[in-house]
Formats: C-alpha cells, structure tokens, sequence
C-alpha cells in the first residue's frame, strides 16, 4: 500500500488481525487520521514471529505506535483442534459427573447417530472434595483443605498441566474458590489454575463447569503465545500496553487475557462486525448480514435494527460456554479450504483447510489438495500475477493439476465443471450459515443488505445474494483489511454478572438496584483503569428476567437513572420485560410475576474511531484489460472488464460481467449485475446490470 510522510511521524495506533492464512494490520496515525494497511502470511507454528515480520512492513517501528489492538484466533483454533493442555477439575463432593452428564437431553434429536463430544476431563481427573454453598451464598460445609491438597496432589501426579475449579453455586459466594486457587498457586507455582466465579459468575453448573474447563484447557497454549508476542514486542522497542479483542467485541488488557482467554474465543471476526455496525450506521443502515470470507472459515453475524445480535451463551464443538458473545456463526468455507470426495463419490468442501503453509495447490508450496483459491484462478476470477499485490505468483497449471488429480480422477467431471462445482457448494454452505442466522429465527433476509468483507468476500458474495434474494451487496473499501479496521474501531468494554433469583416487586425492588449498582462500579472501575476518564465510561445495565415458572429468561436493557429509584427500576423493567416476551414470543400476560434472575452491566469506555474515506470525483475509468472468466449464470467464458478498484470514481457504474481488483481481493461482478461507487467509495451491487 502507498505510505505518505505523515505516516512515518507522530502518534501511531495500530490494529492486528491474525487468521488462519494472513495477519492484517491497520495503522492509523492518531493526529492526521492517515491510515496503512498490510497484510502478511500467517503459520501457526511460528505466529508471534510472523507477526512481528508482518510489522516490519509498516512505515514505522514498533517504538513509535502507542497502542496496539490484536485479534486472535489462538483461542478458538486450540479448541476446535483440540491441542489443549492436560486439565485436572476439582469440584464439589458428590458432583464429579456434572460435566458428563450435561443437560441430558438430545441438541440434535432426530439425528439417531449423533453421540456428544467426549468431556474434555476424563472422570480420573475430575476430582471431588467436600465443601458446600448454598444458592443464597450461605456456607453449608467448609471447604476441606487436607482433601484439596490431597486430590490436587493426585492430578500434578498424573502430569496435569492447568488445574479447574468449579464448586456447586460459588457465582452466589465465591470463597471456597478463592481459598482453593490461593492454596493451590501457592503450593504448585508455574500450574495454570482457572476458577469458575472469575470467567462466570452464573448459574447452571454444568455450563460454568465446561467454561472454566475449555478456558483450563487453551490458557497454557494462550499464554505461550501471548508471552511470546509481548516478549518479542518489548525487545523490538514497544513498551506501551497490548489490548485483546473480547468476544463481545471490545477489548481487554493482555494481563487480563492471560487469566480469561476463553473470553477471546470470537475475537477474531468480532472487529468485522463491530465495523459493519459502524459503517452501517454511517450508511444509515439498520438490518445488515456481515460476511467475512477469509483464508480458513466463513463467519456471519448479524445487525438488527441497528443492533448486533449477542450471547449470554455459545457452544464450541457442542460444549457450551458462558458469557456476553457476539452471536457469529463460522464454517470451515474460506479461500483456503480443501476440497475432496466422500466415500459416495460426492465433492465436499472443508472444514480442513491448507492455511498459509503450505497453502493453496497454486502457491508453489508444496500443496497438493485443491482449495476454492485454486478454483477461483483456474476459472479466471484471480490474477496469477497480481495476487496480493503481485507478492505471490500463482502458478495455474498447479491449480488444475491438484483439481484434476483430487476431483476430476474420481468423479469422472471436467475440470471446468469440478472447479465451479466445488464453488458452488461452498456458496451453498455459505446460504446454509447465513439462513442459520435469519430464516432459522424467522428473519427474512431479503429484509437486509449482505455487507460482504474478507479477502475473498467479493468473489462470492453476488452469488451467495442471488441464491437468498438479497437485493444489495455492500463491498466497502479495503475489504480484506476490513476486520483490521475494526478492531481500530472497537472500544474498551468490561461485563460484569451476578445471579440470585427472586421476584421483582416493591419489597425486592432496592436489592435488585443495589446488586445492579455493585456491578456498574465494578464494572466502571475495570474500563476506567484502561486509562479512560469517567466522563468517558457510559454503562449498560440488564437483567435476565423471566415469568415466573419459565425456565428461560429474556434480557432487558435499563436505564441507569433506575439505579437510584427503585419504584423506576420495578415499573420500568416490567414495562420492558412485557414489551419484549411480546416481540419475541407473541404474547405477554401483564398481571403475572416476573422473576429477575441475573442482574448484568456492561461499562464501556470509547475510543476516537478513524474516519471513513471520501472517494475521489472525475471522469469515469476504463477497463485495464479484458481476460475470460468462466461464469455460471453463462455456463460459458466470457470476455470479461478487468477494472482497478484505486482508479473509480463516484457513481461510476459497472454492469457485470465484470473484475474489479484491488491489491488483496477481487470483486466479481456476475451477468446481470452491476456495480456503483458511492461516495465513500463503497462498491453497491444489486441485480439487474446487462449482461
């Protein structure tokens, strides 16, 4: 990307996004609002160092930026890879099989063969000791510290490597946990100990159990990983401090990182859709779908009436996981992923995929398995000699053997008809994601704009819009830094949660005030010691509420004034409460009691976001060249416009087919649609261009 002068001066912040395949960077210099962006190939055996060789493409050095803001997918990887470390779960007496038994029930029941992931802890290293809190926080039974000492001992002897603790009810009163991590640090220093009331402090045992656990089992991997950056960052000359992206995309200090990355386990396609929810805004959009089409995986979240759709609750590999998650739906459908054939002789796509080494069949690098990005430069969509900025020379001939050898031989298809065949069932895949998210919850998704972003978002999203009827795609500038950009635009957010259930009415009022007060102040006090001011902290405050003899709660949002003004608190979050079960559900009975069963606040302390560009005005540009494209819709190749996305004007308008490249991604404008530059340089598709 071309540097100016005022890049290389002055105060820096700098965003970094580490994917499967690449690490994207944005450096944004804080007094002229200029902004960089790179990008820089990723290998997980060695990330912290390719990322401080990513940062050596900057204009600056690392002394000169004072803030850095990292997304990570360390934390969800080590998961789905399952590449933890040796855990060891200490718990309550009589509750050693908590984690195998889970909620009992079938989350797929007319799936016959489905069986559940085996617990992460197998049970001879779920250990019990005898303690016992009540659910309003009275101690029952002490906790037994010869007990602890002895089952703890037993684990460190079977080679166990982070220690969980999770007692019966420690979110209503976390000493017996407290007491158990102290003595444990203190007699086994250098073992990772995670606790229950520190990662969730709510109900419902087994969920908190299998979060603490999941956060047991990535926190030496994180850790590993996050000291090493921070190390190599410090001998490089960067002192200031290192901020993580949160799962409810805002950001946390490394330290705190170091104790809680479970709480990171979205972190890395949450800056795109913090993003998308500010360009949106800007855009004055309310329903947006965001598409990230990245290296490895397809993620997807939502924006609804202006709002991102969150989480209290997610599942990875079907093991739950507690806490405030922006609700991101991610397939194994990204450029990089493998296509092959089944036992049945049908063509699958993913959920492997051959990262950045050795990377896509036609990378050179040793790949022999077809990807999407192999399909994409055999059907003429990439340019061999111009892929990230002519950094990388794909090689064609690979590509079409690796498709020849891993489709063709086995299926008996063509390789043109092989190549569009994978793709089209990676955009079918894509659909499937994007209808889990809106059709799945009777949301119509003609009723949004497909905002699509990643490196490889525009060689898909035309077509994944057409299959769902979705009348406009947004492609904003730099789509494959967009994530990146993001994360600049992410503030500082802390959650703090507490549940104790009871009713809402005139005599419970106050404690439910004074319980929501405790945590804005706990919560103020996290963001504020960032470094923001507390004119800059603004607070969210909820409860999850429910009527009485439901089972499941509904969030309301309060206002902070009701703090201080119980008879507000009581009348206004009913008010809402009833508002909301009739939105969502159909119905809501005035006159039946309400039950509060978590009491929430979410504090966040705001950053200065840079400025979206404003596109250049003239006469409109010509096509650089033309080359043929093999298209679907014409089941031909077509002679087709390649443009230079740099060289657009406003309201240029480009009818497909057509290319529209730009130095990390490529934008495919399908027969029958076109393309128009709006005024900050967006691109705006929609159906209906000439053929």
């Amino acid at each position: 990307m071309p540097v100016g002068e005022t890049a290389r001066r002055g105060r820096h912040r700098l965003a970094v996004d580490v994917g499967g395949t690449f690490i994207d960077y944005a450096l944004l210099h804080e007094e002229t609002g200029e902004l960089i962006l790179e990008k820089h190939p990723a290998n997980p055996a060695r990330l912290a160092v390719e990322v401080l060789r990513g940062l050596e493409r900057l204009p600056v050095g690392p002394t000169a930026i004072a803030r850095i803001a990292h997304g990570t997918t360390v934390a969800i990887n080590t998961i789905l890879e399952e590449r933890g470390a040796r855990v060891g779960l200490i718990t309550t007496e009589g509750f050693r099989d908590v984690l195998g038994l889970g909620r009992g029930g079938r989350p797929r029941i007319y799936d016959w063969l489905y069986l559940p992931p085996p617990p992460l802890v197998p049970r001879s290293r779920r250990r019990e000791v005898p303690e016992r809190v009540g659910p309003d926080g009275r101690v029952l039974t002490p906790l037994d510290l010869e007990a602890l000492d002895e089952e703890v001992d037993r684990l460190i002897e079977d080679g166990v490597e982070a220690v969980a603790i999770s007692f019966l009810h420690s979110y209503a009163n976390p000493a017996h946990e407290e007491e158990a991590a102290s003595r444990i640090r203190r007699r086994h220093p250098g073992r990772w100990v995670s606790v229950s009331h520190r990662l969730a402090r709510e109900w419902r045992e087994f969920e908190r159990t299998s979060t603490t656990v999941l956060n047991a089992y990535i926190q030496p991997v994180f850790a590993s990983y996050l000291s090493e950056l921070r190390a190599r960052l410090s001998a490089a000359g960067h002192r200031a401090p290192l901020a993580i992206m949160r799962s409810n995309g805002g950001m946390m200090p490394d330290e705190r990182a170091l104790d809680e990355p479970i709480h990171t386990i979205a972190s890395g396609p949450a800056g795109g859709v913090i993003g998308a929810q500010a360009l949106a805004r800007t855009l004055g959009i309310s329903n947006v779908i965001c598409a990230d089409v990245g290296g490895t995986s397809f993620d997807v979240g939502l924006i609804e009436g202006g709002e991102i759709l969150e989480r209290t609750e997610t599942t990875l590999g079907d093991r739950p996981v507690l806490g405030p998650t922006l609700d991101v739906v991610s397939i194994g459908a990204g450029g990089g992923s493998v296509g092959w054939v089944d036992e049945r002789g049908l063509i699958k796509v993913g959920p492997r995929s051959a990262g950045a080494e050795p990377g896509p069949a036609c990378f050179g690098r040793g790949g022999e398995d077809p990807t999407v990005t192999d399909c994409h430069v055999h059907l003429g969509r990439l340019d061999p000699r111009r892929f990230l900025g002519a950094r990388i020379e794909l090689d064609t001939d690979l590509a079409r053997k690796a498709i020849r050898a891993r489709l063709c031989e086995p299926t008996g298809l063509g390789v043109d008809e092989a190549a569009d065949g994978m793709l089209a069932i990676a955009e079918a895949n894509m659909t499937y994601a994007i209808r889990t998210l809106t059709v799945e919850r009777g949301l119509d998704p003609r009723d949004f704009v497909l905002l699509s972003y990643g490196g490889g978002g525009g060689l898909f999203c035309a077509t994944v819009a057409e299959e769902l009827e979705i009348g406009t795609v947004i492609v904003p500038t730099a789509p494959a830094n967009f994530s990146a950009t993001g994360i600049l635009r992410s503030d500082h957010r802390h959650d703090r949660a507490l549940t104790q259930v009871r009713l809402l009415d005139e005599g419970t009022a106050p404690a439910v005030a004074t319980d929501i007060g405790k945590l804005v102040h706990e919560a103020t006090r996290e963001v504020r010691s960032y470094g923001f001011p507390a004119s800059a902290v603004a607070v969210l405050p909820r409860v999850d509420a429910r009527y009485l003899g439901q089972e499941h709660t509904v969030t309301v949002d309060l206002e902070p004034s009701w703090i201080e003004d119980p008879a507000a608190l009581l009348a206004g979050t009913r008010e809402r409460f009833i508002q909301a079960h009739r939105r969502l559900y159909g119905h809501g009975a005035a006159d039946v009691p309400i039950e509060i069963v978590t009491c929430r606040c979410r504090a966040i302390g705001r950053v200065g976001p840079p400025a979206w560009p404003r596109w250049r005005e003239g006469h409109p540009a010509l096509a650089r060249d033309t080359r043929q494209v093999y298209f679907r819709q014409a089941r031909a190749w077509l002679d087709t416009p390649v443009f230079d996305r740099d060289q657009l004007v406003v309201d240029q308008r480009i009818n497909g087919p057509a290319i529209i490249e730009e130095w990390a991604s490529t934008l495919v404008v399908p027969p029958g649609w076109r393309a128009v530059v709006d005024g900050m340089g967006n691109l705006v598709l929609s159906a209906g261009g000439e053929a």
